[in-house]
């Protein structure tokens, strides 16, 4: 599956192993993720996208803040997550 802007993803290495992350921007080998408390949308984290898994969640961006995405992550990982 390929990674695209909106995507909910899996880091499976770093500090951040098996936390969920909000794709919010891509680059030539990696991806800027967000979480919207130690990463906010403002500031995002670039990770290498060897060591994110994607999710079949997409979500909208438009107009997204922190504290909302901070409530979805935690409600999808309360779910299960992948």
């Amino acid at each position: 599956m390929r990674l695209q802007i909106g995507m909910v993803v899996c880091a499976v290495a770093g500090k951040e192993k098996n936390g969920f992350y909000l794709v919010t921007g891509l680059e030539e080998c990696s991806v800027l993720l967000a979480d919207g408390r130690h990463r906010p949308l403002e500031k995002p984290k670039r990770k290498n996208i060897r060591h994110v898994r994607p999710t079949s969640e997409i979500w909208e961006t438009e107009g997204l803040t922190n504290k909302e995405l901070r409530r979805k992550l935690c409600e999808y990982a309360a779910k299960g997550g992948i």
